[in-house]
């Protein structure tokens, strides 16, 4: 292969990459990080000094400067093709297995994340790319070590890429001797293959944005909309965009980022639960008043999550874009129908509130829940694709429902404990081998479910949470867990050094890493 200059890659060469890293798509990544890298960076740096000032007291509040935007009554653009019915997405990475299992599942949508669900092992991001262009062809298979293949289908869900967030980079590619964040890489890859390609199929290139944390890093992404489809041959505003509101900032500037994608936008989603990871890790140092209870008291009927999904739903619709629900991550047993019985009830219930409150449609995680997520939303949609007409005028929240954490109810349990510990562990074992969505205790566990687990440990170190037991969260508690939890999970404690590493720096350490993902792919090759 040849390279732009100013280029090096560093990750090995595999089967057919020379198709997806060809000198024009190089060239043009090294233009988008020659562009774009530098705001990037800023924007970055702006998160810091937020965070800086809520530490030291400060707060979150809807922002004085744009509140014409809130209240005005520009609309975005209208669903683009492939993008008018949401009822059912489903989430998942881009391996050929799943990639086939997702587009055969009857869902309307299929996210193939290179994010959240993904390792970004460099085999993993090349070949996702091939993949999702071998899918658009109609090309793809999979034979497992079984024998057994797997083929699409001829009703396959559109399909919407989550690139990398605006903090990851891509350490295996570098442009002026810098890494390019993974976002362009993720993002510019897909659009300089596929773009035209799913134009050619009458749809288009469509993504999901996740971890943003202002309407600035939305006009960032808008900016690279703009010059991508230019130097691609596409019409402007054929890119459409659905922003994940997963972080506690962007709750305050739901209709500030529509408004700066709105030629490219295609709606906002509740990204649950790295925004209860948001929540923690944004006032982490705040003491009891943003303290939350265990991880599985945390549902979206307490006080600050129903604030934030009805705000999203009432911004979406006044302004003419999709409000998507939050993804059920239950995995069905194939062993125990009573554990089936139980959490299927849960995710019925669950989709009937979203559904009920004006949602669009809603994510699952596992083909299995398809069925369920449909036959909710197709009671209350009927023949319409979608609930955009439904307003909610009714919904007046106001930056205190937003920030009332401390009226969640609940205690924090050494049994909470122990199930961070444990999901925390084995889900870092899984990354580090380079499985990103990983089946723990029958609920599909991403980077963002084992963000809650370890922040929460951390927080309650820090904060000198009591347990049920009587007990304070210590250091040497924390510790102590650890190595017996360790012990209670399958093979050879050896084997999940390198996770028990990561995780105590993540979870006991003074400094707070924002990420769990940065010092684990520090330690990836």
């Amino acid at each position: 292969m040849t390279f732009p200059a100013g280029m090096e890659i560093t990750g090995a060469a595999g089967p057919r990459f020379d198709e997806v890293l060809t000198q024009e798509a190089l060239e043009f990544i090294a233009e988008l990080h020659r562009t774009f890298d530098g705001k990037r960076l800023e924007l970055l740096e702006l998160r810091e000094r937020r965070y800086n000032e809520i530490a030291n007291g400060g707060t979150l509040g809807f922002l004085s400067d744009t509140r014409d935007i809130r209240e005005g009554s520009w609309q975005v653009a209208p669903p683009a093709p492939g993008l008018i019915d949401r009822r059912v997405e489903i989430t998942g990475p881009t391996d050929a297995k799943m990639a086939i299992n997702a587009l055969n599942s009857g869902a309307k949508v299929w996210l193939a994340d290179f994010e959240d669900a993904n390792t970004p092992l460099w085999e993993n991001m090349v070949q996702g790319q091939l993949n999702l262009r071998d899918a658009i062809d109609g090309t793809l298979t999979f034979t497992s070590p079984e024998g057994r293949s797997y083929a699409l289908g001829d009703n396959l869900a559109t399909i919407v890429v989550r690139p990398r967030g605006w903090h990851l980079t891509e350490k295996h590619l570098l442009v002026d001797g810098k890494p390019v964040a993974g976002a362009l890489f993720d993002f510019g890859l897909y659009i300089f293959h596929c773009g035209q390609r799913q134009v050619r199929a009458g749809k288009g290139p469509y993504f999901y944005l996740p971890k943003l944390e202002s309407h600035l890093e939305a006009r960032l992404w808008n900016d690279v909309f703009v010059l991508a489809q230019q130097r691609v041959g596409l019409a402007r505003g054929t890119i459409r965009a659905t922003v994940l509101v997963e972080t506690f900032p962007a709750a305050f500037e739901m209709a500030e980022i529509l408004y700066e994608l709105r030629e490219h936008s295609s709606g906002l989603n509740a990204g649950r639960w790295d925004y209860i990871f948001s929540v923690i890790k944004k006032f982490r140092t705040r003491g009891r008043q943003f303290m939350l209870p265990d991880r599985s008291l945390i549902t979206m009927t307490v006080p600050f999550m129903r604030a934030y999904t009805e705000l999203l739903v009432s911004t979406c619709h006044q302004h003419g874009a999709h409000a998507i629900g939050g993804m059920a991550a239950f995995i069905p047993s194939r062993k125990d129908a009573k554990i089936n019985e139980v959490a299927l009830a849960k995710v019925r219930d669950d989709k009937t509130r979203e559904a009920g409150d004006g949602f669009d449609g809603s994510w699952v995680a596992h083909p299995d829940l398809v069925s369920i997520c449909q036959e909710v939303f197709d009671g209350v949609l009927g023949d319409s694709p979608n609930q955009l007409n439904r307003l909610r005028e009714d919904v007046h929240t106001t930056s205190e429902q937003l920030l009332d954490v401390a009226s969640t109810p609940g205690q924090i349990t050494e049994a909470g404990l122990r199930n961070n510990i444990s999901v925390g562990i084995q889900y870092l074992a899984s990354w580090l081998n380079g499985t990103g969505a990983v089946g723990i205790f029958n609920l599909m566990e991403d980077a963002a479910t084992a963000e809650i687990s370890r922040s929460q440990v951390w927080q309650w170190l820090h904060n000198e949470a009591e347990l049920d037991t009587g007990s304070l969260v210590t250091r040497e508690l924390v510790e102590k867990i650890v190595e017996e939890e360790i012990a209670a999970l399958p093979g050879s404690p050896d084997s999940y050094a390198k996770a028990r590493e990561t995780f105590l720096e993540v979870a006991v350490a003074d400094d707070f890493a924002e990420f769990l993902t940065l010092p684990a792919y520090e330690r990836m090759p």
